[in-house]
């Protein structure tokens, strides 16, 4: 009777431990980049709060015993597995359930697609959190994006679920200490308030980290906000690296072959010289319709020509719809640009003799 409770007790302790230790996937950091899927038509569906100002994203780093995570995330199952061996106690090892938890959240919150796999295991078993599918298949989306074997098959066990829409509160971004408003000259060269960028704007960059620390770098070199950089990004690609359109437009910042040479870019699938290319071509922009964001969209989705052409945005669906996608995230009119450094656009000089 002995032996067969012992055994009772190893088996399923052992089928876990076999789940859990499959996740052996080194990790270097609890803040690696992250890849969380998040839709720009979504934020648009469900923006209803009036814009909060918030200065360009920067990813801080947490406060948070990175050591300790680092430990664990050697193998993210091992404290999963020890506190299963360990503890015959429920109540104890809820207890402990819970604390790893917050650590993995924490990583999870900065990208360590391990912490995300980990911690969407024990929401899908109900381990230190309350069992739910929905978390655990958005925690295993955000894990599978970034290559992790064992939650893309993870995630294929539950196709009928569909994922949490709603960041966990732990994988949310930190608000700015206080509201920051910077001034930017307007296309009439009067001072215009920067009214920043809503809270769930700030959400989808933050959650882009890999990308956004490209832009952080890139964008003061040409005199880019960076949250301008994001919205064009996050519009012409969802932030997908590979992208390419049905007019071969390609990478991140969908630069057709003729712009990605006009502005050197070699390789538009690497991130970092496709978003230079991006860059510098908005710099032109800008410059050349004198800091006008609306006309600045409406050119890098149907070309100066077509801006011309039509004195305004043109009549496209595509490209009306283009400007108000990049409006609704950047939440500006206008921004600062190089004067004097092209000539001005035709169209300005129409309306300021009619004007």
């Amino acid at each position: 009777m002995k032996i067969n409770a012992i055994l009772l007790y190893i088996k399923p302790l052992s089928a876990l431990a076999a789940l859990l230790l499959s996740a052996n996937v080194a990790a270097e950091s609890a803040l690696n980049e992250v890849e969380v899927s998040a839709n720009v038509s979504q934020i648009e569906a469900n923006e209803t709060a009036e814009p909060v100002v918030i200065s360009p994203v920067t990813l801080e780093k947490p406060a948070i015993n990175t050591a300790e995570v680092k430990k664990g995330l050697n193998n993210p199952s091992a404290q999963l597995v020890a506190i299963a061996l360990k503890y015959k106690d429920t109540e104890v090892a809820n207890r402990e359930y819970a604390k790893v938890a917050e650590t993995y959240c924490r990583a999870a919150k900065f990208g360590d697609a391990d912490a995300q796999y980990a911690l969407g295991w024990m929401y899908q078993n109900g381990r230190g959190v309350a069992a739910d599918e929905k978390v655990a298949a958005q925690l295993y989306t955000m894990a599978a994006e970034q290559g992790h074997t064992r939650a893309k098959s993870t995630l294929a066990t539950l196709a009928d679920v569909k994922p949490e829409s709603t960041l966990l509160a732990c994988l949310l971004p930190d608000p700015p200490p206080e509201p920051m408003v910077t001034t930017l000259p307007s296309v009439d060269g009067t001072n215009a308030e920067n009214k920043g960028i809503s809270e769930k704007t700030a959400a989808l960059f933050y959650s882009k980290a890999s990308i956004l620390k490209i832009v952080n770098k890139l964008a003061p070199k040409y005199e880019i906000d960076a949250n301008l950089a994001m919205s064009f990004i996050a519009v012409e690609s969802n932030f997908n690296v590979q992208a390419t359109s049905p007019k071969n437009a390609q990478g991140l910042m969908q630069l057709i072959p003729a712009t990605a040479q006009r502005f050197g870019v070699k390789d538009a699938y690497k991130a970092e010289e496709n978003i230079k290319g991006g860059l510098a071509y908005l710099r032109y922009l800008l410059a050349y319709f004198q800091g006008d964001v609306e006309l600045v969209a409406a050119a890098y989705n149907a070309g100066e020509g077509a801006v011309e052409k039509y004195k305004g945005v043109p009549p496209y669906a595509e490209t009306q719809l283009y400007v108000k996608k990049i409006a609704r995230l950047y939440n500006n009119n206008s921004h600062p640009y190089k004067e004097n450094w092209v000539k001005e656009s035709p169209l300005l000089k129409t309306k300021k003799t009619s004007g």
